[in-house]
């Protein structure tokens, strides 16, 4: 078949047919009323296809340069200096919290026992991190209808041994990130943004646009296929600090010292004349370690369908807010017996999912089984209060491990009375339309 040609030519006519493929037999399916509705779905087209196969043909496989072009385009994005691939959200989590407990930070390290102001509605790997390396989550309650962290708590939160405050942006709403920052910026801590479920919203402060995730220390993504793009798997950690940045890639990388690339040597010229610890002097800086680390890299396929998905990415953003405003819109005329979601001051959502919170009177459980039995997904607020987890028992019966300022009862609220439909930038207007009617008659059943 590839008799006579050269390798290009071979590959121009592979991806030729991949593109084919793609648009022959993927995202043929329409939707008719009474179709399922999943709360998110991937959206792509043959762009991504081919991408991931132009990268297993080359079968790099570990990071390489989809890896570095994804890095660079996605910072000019989000208009930040650093930004490490990973292969989760959860492990970008991860990373940027293990970083602040880097020796290389001095005294504002976070040691074990310190503490981190949080709130306990919400994912679990926002607060896995802090207390696998034995510090201390910090909890405090949220808000109604922003879903966020009730920055009125904050000082209530604080204590000697307090290093930094680490919370979500709640389904693309962002926190009030001003009073939070102020915060941070006044008690000399650090803030941690996880931006996993937020990105392309963004906030004004100090009369500046920024991106959700830029304005902190440190700020974190997820490409799952529900998030607001994909690769599969896969996430990212960014900071403009390049101290964090540099802790970050040594982390990700097993922990080493060496800042070489896959596939590259001795970038420094100092490969085997250096000091470090105890080793030999001249030990191969390629296997000298700074940190205890891990390895948390992507590969370079999901940074390869990431590259295509960053370039339609805007128009997702807008989807995103035009579904969520018609939702909004549909629902308005049934606020007696339902919250809706407000935007928080200052903010501009890229919205992840449509949260609504059941007002007394209306069974939360009643309305989500009449939902998902006529075909509309639904979600809970994830952990809901994460404290009350079974993975938070033994923590809850010593009474160790974990801090709770106040009594938490709108965290309750949002686990007994919220749940969440989705937004994602494949929804039609249509299926906007048949979500609105069949929660409308579920809360008047």
């Amino acid at each position: 078949m590839f008799e006579n040609k050269t390798e290009q030519q071979a590959k121009d006519e592979i991806l030729s047919m991949v593109k084919e493929y793609c648009d022959t037999y993927h995202n043929k399916k329409e939707y008719h009323e009474g179709d399922r509705i999943p709360y998110a779905s991937r959206v792509y087209d043959h762009d991504e296809m081919c991408n991931l196969v132009d990268s297993a043909l080359e079968f790099w496989l570990t990071s390489g340069r989809y890896t570095e072009e994804f890095e660079k385009e996605f910072s000019k994005y989000l208009g930040i200096k650093y930004c490490s691939l990973v292969n989760s959200g959860s492990s970008a989590n991860l990373l940027a919290f293990m970083a602040l407990t880097s020796p290389l930070l001095g005294d504002r390290r976070i040691n074990r026992g310190d503490e981190v102001i949080t709130v306990a509605a919400g994912f679990p790997t926002t607060i896995a991190a802090i207390i696998q390396y034995g510090a201390v989550p910090v909890f405090i309650d949220m808000n109604i209808p922003q879903y966020n962290i009730d920055v009125t708590k904050l000082s209530d939160a604080l204590s000697d041994k307090t290093k930094a405050v680490m919370i979500a942006h709640t389904l693309g709403n962002p926190f009030d990130i001003g009073a939070v920052k102020a915060f941070c910026d006044e008690n000399n801590l650090w803030l941690v943004e996880d931006n996993c479920d937020a990105l392309g919203s963004t906030y004004t402060i100090n009369g500046e646009t920024k991106q959700t995730g830029t304005i902190g220390d440190i700020g974190t993504s997820s490409f799952y296929p529900p998030h607001h793009m994909t690769m599969g798997e896969g996430g990212a950690v960014y900071t403009d600090n390049p101290l964090l940045n540099k802790i970050v890639k040594s982390l990700r990388d097993w922990g080493r010292d060496c800042v070489c690339v896959s596939g590259h040597d001795n970038m420094c010229g100092h490969r085997f004349d250096g000091q470090f610890g105890e080793l030999p002097m001249g030990y191969d800086h390629k296997y000298v370690y700074s940190h205890f680390g891990y390895n948390l890299k992507a590969t370079d396929m999901q940074a390869a369908i990431g590259c295509a998905q960053l370039k339609k990415f805007p128009s997702f953003v807008e989807r995103r807010k035009h579904n969520f405003n018609r939702l909004k819109e549909g629902l308005s005329d049934v606020q007696d017996k339902l919250i809706l979601p407000e935007p928080c001051e200052n903010s501009d959502p890229s919205w992840f999912g449509f949260l609504i919170t059941c007002k007394e009177g209306v069974d939360k459980n009643k309305v989500v089984q009449y939902l998902e039995k006529e075909g509309v997904q639904t979600r809970m607020l994830f952990g809901g209060n994460m404290v009350k987890q079974p993975c938070f028992t033994e923590m809850r019966e010593s009474q160790k491990g974990y801090r709770v300022v106040g009594d938490l009862h709108v965290t309750d609220q949002i686990m007994t009375s919220t749940f969440w439909i989705g937004v994602y930038p494949g929804m039609t207007d249509e299926m906007i339309d048949y979500m609105v009617k069949k929660i409308k008659e579920a809360v008047n059943l």
